[in-house]
């Protein structure tokens, strides 16, 4: 059953305070997956129970609950839409992201990253699941011009690096969501200690969004498709950006980078 149809056929039931998360949840669609209880509270001005018991009366186990089941949906009607043609889909999904994430450039917050890779003594790229993965990826891209940083993707070990951290070092979270607890934890740590933090996600106001001296945004919505390939594509178009200002800015020679990297491994080539 729709979500919308089951608050509308369930609205009667529903007590004076549980209307008011009911009023605000139905303009938001599948907005609402992105929402937090937090901000529900703050919008509706209602306790945790209040949305908690709502969610139940409409037949779900709790927020959490809710939310997958209006992603599910969501996420069923775009596969149905046109089956003969998802590779369509997927090729506009991706472009969607690119140039959804190019119109939040900010080249004053680029420039600005540049510098503080220059200044730092040492860079770190802290990710985890996916964005682990894109971490990896942006420290080989840095090698291109001679940068040398470290990605960190378990989340021990992201904490046991965070804990040594100065003033003098520069680190990247990577989160589309803003909210992965793991990143998070070592970006505060990381904090603590007076290491510059810039947060490369979706959202401004969201925990990792916070931490970060500088924000970089990415546009990239994916509650039930985490892990997506447009996801990533997002990231790495930032990580491409940042690359390839910095050598601008340094007047680096890419091409003899480049031929002492090939040099380094044509004889892993097999003929």
């Amino acid at each position: 059953m729709n979500d919308d149809y089951l608050i509308h056929d369930r609205y009667d039931r529903l007590t004076k305070s549980e209307r008011k998360v009911a009023d605000f949840v139905l303009p938001q669609g599948n907005k609402i997956i992105y929402a937090t209880m937090t901000e529900i509270k703050a919008a509706t001005g209602v306790g945790d129970a209040t949305i908690i018991r709502f969610c139940q009366k409409l037949g779900f186990n709790g927020f959490s609950d809710f939310k997958i089941a209006i992603a599910k949906e969501d996420y069923t009607q775009e596969r149905v839409a046109r089956p003969t043609d998802y590779y369509d889909d997927i090729a506009g999904h991706i472009t969607q992201a690119l140039d959804a994430t190019a119109q939040l450039i900010n080249p004053a917050k680029i420039d600005q990253t540049v510098t503080l890779m220059q200044q730092a003594k040492h860079i770190y790229l802290f990710g985890v699941g996916s964005s682990g993965e894109v971490a990896t990826n942006f420290a080989s891209i840095l090698l291109r011009v001679g940068v040398q940083a470290t990605a960190v993707t378990d989340a021990h070990f992201q904490a046991q690096v965070a804990s040594l951290l100065t003033e003098s070092d520069l680190v990247f979270g990577f989160s589309l969501s803003g909210r992965t607890k793991d990143t998070f934890d070592s970006l505060n740590v990381a904090k603590h200690n007076g290491a510059t933090i810039i947060a490369i996600t979706n959202y401004l106001n969201t925990p990792i969004g916070k931490q970060g001296d500088l924000v970089l945004q990415t546009a990239m919505q994916e509650f039930f498709n985490g892990g997506s390939v447009a996801g990533r594509v997002s990231q790495l178009y930032i990580c491409d950006v940042i690359t390839r200002d910095y050598e601008n800015k340094n007047n680096v020679n890419a091409v003899a980078l480049r031929e002492r990297v090939l040099r380094a491994i044509i004889d892993k080539s097999i003929d």
